[in-house]
């Protein structure tokens, strides 16, 4: 099973995307995204300096954008990558590539939001001097322990012996003078704290902006940087994409579904790198491709056709889908059979696991077409648990 990632911000380099420009048709997509966006991605992303880019209004179109064309350049005919990607996610801003990967957004939309994402987060961060630091080894609860007394938040969690903390530049002062034992400490080139408190007024922002967006469920697991589960719904994509910048990112938890899946390969989209070497610490068993350049998209295409597998929900739903979010067991919280009406928001039943019980709802309600499972089957993520009809139900 091929899954296929996007990287966050701090990922971007100067010049990353100028040997993407000989390759044909590369520089007019991208000049269409700058439009939408309002934000020179041809430039910044073969000429601007370290510091320009790491302007956070920058930095995150720069990333999707360049996310996206290179999804177009290793999958020329988009759907046909829903029989062939199993499963997509994204380390923080990576997330909204991911959901256009998944069909949630389109292109377009992705831009504009990020476009806001980035002014948002921006002048969030120009409130107070805040910062990030990566700290390197050291034992989890220690690093996590040393955080909340410093005032800090542990805003990625990485796995793999990583954790970035997040704060005020005086609380990582003050972290880095009495830092965990047996770890090392890297300030990282962002400019703000994000995934904390901090960003709370672009939460706000983007908000309001959602309410205009119009979405479409998933068309192939989608795993969400919040807590690993598989989201399938579109709205809660989207919701998840607003509430992100003030919550942490559990990137530990998605390499765990990733496990979970049985993921056999990882695709990294440019600039890649950092996801990819997580990977081959955290899944050593799985073949990863970090794609930054055309030079890269041989190798690329092999691995896709070699691990292809097609995704439980990656045919164009004539029936709603609801999902299971997570590995466990299934466990019915509701009487009804084929042809039964549920209203929007019933409780269809939840996955219970070692970690959690997580619960499985009708958002937009529906007619039961179809159990695809019984009370008490085990489920893996993203395993189809019932279409439902989806006519409004009053």
């Amino acid at each position: 099973m091929l899954v296929v990632v996007a990287p966050g911000q701090g990922a971007q380099t100067p010049g990353f995307l100028l040997p993407w420009l000989e390759l044909p048709g590369f520089e007019a997509r991208l000049n269409w995204l700058s439009t939408v966006s309002g934000v020179d991605l041809v430039t910044h992303g073969s000429v601007s300096d370290a510091e320009t880019i790491r302007d956070t209004a920058i930095a995150q179109p720069l990333l999707v954008g360049a996310g996206l064309v290179t999804l177009l350049s290793l999958f020329p005919h988009p759907a046909e990558s829903y029989g062939k990607v199993g499963a997509g996610a994204g380390h923080s801003v990576g997330e909204i590539t991911a959901a256009v990967g998944a069909g949630v957004l389109s292109a377009e939309q992705a831009m504009v939001f990020v476009r806001e994402r980035g002014n948002a987060m921006a002048a969030a961060s120009a409130v107070t001097a805040t910062g990030m630091t990566a700290v390197l080894g050291g034992n989890r609860d220690d690093v996590i322990d040393a955080a909340h007394r410093a005032g800090l938040t542990a805003a990625n969690e990485n796995g793999a012996g990583q954790i970035v903390v997040a704060g005020t530049l005086e609380q990582l002062e003050a972290f880095a003078a009495n830092p965990p034992e047996k770890s090392r400490l890297r300030p990282l080139p962002v400019a703000g704290a994000f995934h904390t408190e901090h960003m709370a007024p672009a939460v706000a922002i983007l908000a309001r902006h959602a309410r205009s967006i119009s979405v479409h469920d998933t068309r192939t697991r989608l795993i969400s940087n919040a807590d690993g589960s598989i989201v399938h719904s579109g709205r809660d994509v989207l919701a998840r994409l607003v509430t992100q910048v003030s919550n942490p990112v559990r990137w530990d938890l998605c390499m765990a579904t990733m496990a979970d899946l049985g993921v056999t390969a990882m695709l990294e989209l440019t600039p890649a790198g950092t996801l990819t070497g997580l990977a081959k610490r955290a899944l050593p068993e799985i073949e990863t491709l970090a794609v930054n350049s055309p030079d890269d998209l041989e190798a690329a295409w092999d691995l896709i056709e070699r691990h292809k597998t097609l995704s439980p929900v990656a045919q164009s739903p004539t029936w709603r889908l609801l999902v299971s979010p997570t590995k466990g067991t299934f466990k019915l919280a509701v009487d009804s059979l084929v042809g039964d009406a549920l209203i929007a928001g019933a409780p269809i039943g939840s996955v219970v696991n070692l970690r959690d019980e997580l619960p499985i709802m009708a958002p937009h309600g529906g007619t039961v077409v179809e159990w695809l499972v019984e009370d008490g089957d085990p489920v893996s993520p993203g395993q189809p648990i019932v279409r439902l009809h989806p006519e409004a139900i009053h």
